[in-house]
């Protein structure tokens, strides 16, 4: 019979070699990789993989004085979960260093490495009380760098903080954001978004059947509303899975195109407007060479960026990524806009927004088109958007950062702007 609570353990092992050692993402790791293993197991193996990647530098930090040398990656790997287990967790030490061992017997290439496992996991669970000593987890340096630039080192490690908080469940409501906050026990943030806090099954949520709401960061929810388009607007939402734009786009009257370059992604559009029982054309196609029969009305451009602004959701990006693919995003993000600015109707608006903390794919963005596009102009009057405190405003659009609402969980860092295309 096998040992319960190793399958989750084993699965959450094979992920995070594959994020720390082959640099992949989780998004395309799951659900594959857990797809055998049953629902709570499931949900466990992803939730340790992600709280492992959260603590990765206190938990290396708590290890080093145990190890005198740094042994192989899967070794090292299930050390760090197990000391996540014991440290974030507060799993029992027996069960969690018995399963450690267990799993480390079971390999050929790991097996020599058992007797280490169970050492140095009994040492870090003696001493946990150091755990709370230690630096919040770092960034890496290819990330840490240029946000210290950007918004230097306090505002950084307020941010890291943020990181390393597992973040609450925020819901968009098709309707009425007050009912379905009272159907799922939750909170109206000041900017209309739901936040539920502890952990949940979204399926299993009151209204998700009926197509009430759906899962999108409370940041993730300004660009559209920022928009705002009228009923009956002829709206393209540019880059549009995994469609949370497009259903409040929808949801507003507006008649809306989605466009985004993958088919598989484009199918989570529609089962997504199908569940919640909203319209909206889908087109497959590349943006840089899709030509659209007539011009709109009004653009979302959410760009492909370097998504810094959802570490505090996806820990695994900064493991994953090292900033190699920067200049590229740039110039990508650079031609959809001029792209979206062909497309667009005298007197119509565009809205640009990445999920990014650079201001590269923000700021400097905006800026950098106002100058190729002298028709172009920024609408201020669309920053003022009902719960929104001016801090998060500038000159070009509105700023979030994860370490803005410590009290209420953070969000994710976005940059929006509002531009509007002269008469």
């Amino acid at each position: 019979m096998a040992k319960p609570g190793l399958a989750p353990r084993r699965a959450a092992l094979h992920l995070l070699g594959q994020v720390t050692g082959e640099g992949r993402l989780l998004a395309e790791l799951l659900p594959a990789s857990v797809a055998h293993l049953a629902p709570e197991d499931r949900a466990r193996a992803q939730r340790l993989t992600l709280t492992a990647l959260r603590w990765m530098d206190r938990a290396d930090r708590m290890l080093g004085p145990y190890l005198r040398k740094r042994p192989g990656p899967a070794v090292l790997n299930a050390l760090r979960l197990g000391v996540v287990e014991l440290a974030v967790d507060g799993a029992a030490a027996h069960g969690v260093v018995d399963a450690w061992v267990h799993l480390m017997r079971q390999d050929r290439q790991t097996a020599g490495a058992s007797g280490l496992v169970n050492a140095v996991l009994r040492r870090a669970a003696g001493d946990l009380e150091k755990w709370k000593t230690l630096p919040v987890p770092r960034l890496p340096k290819w990330l840490r760098a240029p946000l210290i630039d950007a918004y230097g080192k306090a505002v950084v490690t307020d941010i890291e903080a943020a990181h390393a908080a597992e973040p609450p469940l925020d819901l968009t409501a098709k309707a009425d954001p007050q009912t379905v906050a009272r159907a799922v026990g939750g909170e109206v943030l000041p900017t209309g978004s739901i936040r539920i806090t502890g952990r949940r099954h979204v399926t299993e949520l009151p209204g998700y059947r009926d197509g009430d709401w759906w899962v999108q960061d409370a940041a993730a929810a300004l660009p559209a509303r920022m928009l705002a388009p009228d009923t009956g607007a002829k709206v393209l939402d540019m880059c549009a899975a995994p469609g949370g734009k497009t259903l409040q786009l929808a949801a507003m009257g507006a008649e809306v195109t989605a466009l985004d370059v993958s088919e598989a992604r484009l199918a989570r559009v529609a089962d997504n407007l199908a569940r919640t029982g909203l319209r909206a054309a889908t087109v497959a196609a590349d943006a840089l060479e899709w030509q659209p029969p007539d011009a709109f009305d009004a653009i979302l451009l959410d760009a492909p960026c370097s998504a810094t602004g959802t570490v505090r959701r996806h820990p695994d990006l900064p493991y994953a990524k090292d900033g190699a693919d920067f200049a590229g995003l740039f110039a990508l993000q650079s031609a959809m806009l001029d792209h979206a600015a062909e497309w667009l109707q005298p007197g119509g608006r565009l809205v640009f927004c990445t999920c990014s903390l650079l201001p590269d794919e923000g700021e400097v963005q905006v800026a950098d088109a106002l100058r190729r596009h002298r028709t172009l102009s920024v609408d201020p009057d669309a920053f003022a958007l009902p719960g929104v405190p001016p801090e998060w405003r500038s000159d070009t659009g509105i700023r979030t950062r994860p370490d803005y609402w410590p009290d209420r969980g953070g969000l994710d860092g976005f940059f929006i702007a509002v531009l509007r295309k002269a008469a």
